[in-house]
């Protein structure tokens, strides 16, 4: 059985100045606050969350 690709997705910045649709998928990836971290799988709905909010996260393999 092959283990799932996994991200781990970290804020590095905050949403302060952001736009409201930046916050939310900031939200919908599970962050609240600057340096906490989450895991997620690696599927295309959760790359496209990354992409737009590349300037505020950092990605890694997990």
């Amino acid at each position: 059985m092959a283990k799932e690709n996994q991200l781990k997705i970290t804020l590095v910045k905050g949403v302060a100045g952001a736009t409201r649709r930046q916050k939310d998928n900031v939200r919908t990836l599970g962050l609240h606050k600057i340096g906490q971290s989450t895991v997620r799988p690696d599927s295309s709905a959760v790359r496209g969350l990354v992409r737009k909010v590349a300037h505020l996260v950092t990605v890694e393999e997990a």
